[in-house]
């Protein structure tokens, strides 16, 4: 009798440890499905990215409102956003090239194009900051969610879930919301221009998470993929800031704090939080994590900057939320089918 318990404890165990310990070894570290109380073990290998990647996302969720704070252009705080990060992200793109080895040629290609399409995102992004306030261009510049999969079907071949194909229009209505043409009392200077230039955002940071991934698929080199992005991206805030003649390359104080800020807490910390966390989470907790920064931006508007979306607008927020869960969640499901056919 007591055999038979310890087979049945046995055999419950190995699939729970599988499922619950593969998210988390995507880089080699996966849990023991024969030691004592797996499932505890696995769980609690989760725990340390679910936090770091919670606070990446709400590090991230701040970065509208530094830029509201330090009033300067909107390429103004896009250039000094990537150029007080280079410093530290060239720090530790040493060490991963003293213990890694150097990157490959294609690689560095493929990182230096996504910081043309991450200059396109930032500048778009921050001018969308200013004209329909910091969250609401936060919100919609995580349309990203599905134009990636879209993308990835175009140009890579990589067929969407249906679940992605019925969250586009529901995205798309929340975004009409959100742009104030339906509704009154629409917050914001511009809000159609504000939704037009997030979905430009949206459209560039689709290709620079696309055009990152490809040049880092070892994940050895996350500080040196987005250290080369990060330089590109701020030549080409500081060309597009010249093109139209509202870039300051010497602001004043105290709008660098703010900018450092910036650069260190966002463009730093959150992305290599981030970017530690989610291969080592499942893919639905990802996807539900990575809701707090437009969530999160929202709310951080309303609360220190009052700012304050119409009812309209915040229909749409929850109308692109929806989306986004609609999407990755099952996009997810679809993967762990995949999957389990192989």
């Amino acid at each position: 009798m007591a055999t038979d318990g310890g087979r049945t404890r046995t055999s419950r165990r190995r699939p729970r440890s599988a499922d619950a310990a593969d998210p988390a070894g995507a880089d080699g570290a996966t849990g023991d499905g024969g030691a004592p109380n797996s499932v505890t073990t696995a769980t609690g290998t989760l725990r340390l990215p679910l936090a770091l990647g919670a606070l990446g996302a709400l590090a991230i969720a701040f970065s509208g409102i530094f830029v509201r704070l330090s009033t300067v252009a909107p390429a103004t705080s896009a250039v000094f956003r990537c150029l007080y990060a280079v410093p530290v992200l060239a720090l530790l793109a040493s060490r991963e090239q003293r213990t890694s080895g150097p990157r490959g040629p294609a690689d560095r290609r493929l990182s230096l194009a996504a910081g043309v399409a991450f200059a396109v995102d930032l500048v778009a992004w921050h001018y969308a900051i200013e004209v329909v306030g910091a969250g609401l261009a936060t919100v919609l510049a995580n349309v990203q969610v599905v134009i990636v999969g879209l993308v990835a079907w175009l140009a890579l071949g990589e067929r969407p879930s249906r679940a992605t194909v019925r969250a586009v229009p529901v995205m798309l209505f929340g975004v009409v919301l959100i742009s104030g043409v339906i509704g009154a009392d629409a917050y914001g200077d511009n809000p159609a221009l504000g939704a037009a230039l997030g979905l430009l955002a949206a459209a560039a940071y689709a290709g620079f998470l696309l055009l990152l991934r490809a040049g880092n698929r070892d994940r050895r080199h996350r500080a040196g993929a987005l250290l080369d992005a990060t330089v590109v991206a701020g030549v080409g805030a500081a060309v597009a800031g010249l093109a139209f003649g509202n870039v300051d390359l010497v602001p004043s104080w105290p709008a660098h704090g703010w900018l450092l800020a910036l650069a260190l807490n966002s463009q730093v910390l959150g992305w290599l939080l981030i970017s530690y966390a989610l291969p080592r989470l499942p893919a639905v907790m990802t996807s539900v994590l990575l809701l707090l920064q437009p969530v999160g931006a929202v709310l951080l508007g309303m609360l220190l900057l009052d700012e304050a979306p119409s009812l309209a607008q915040l229909g749409g927020v929850g109308l692109v939320l929806v989306g986004i869960v609609v999407a990755t969640t099952g996009g997810a499901t679809r993967g762990r089918r995949a999957a389990r056919a192989a």
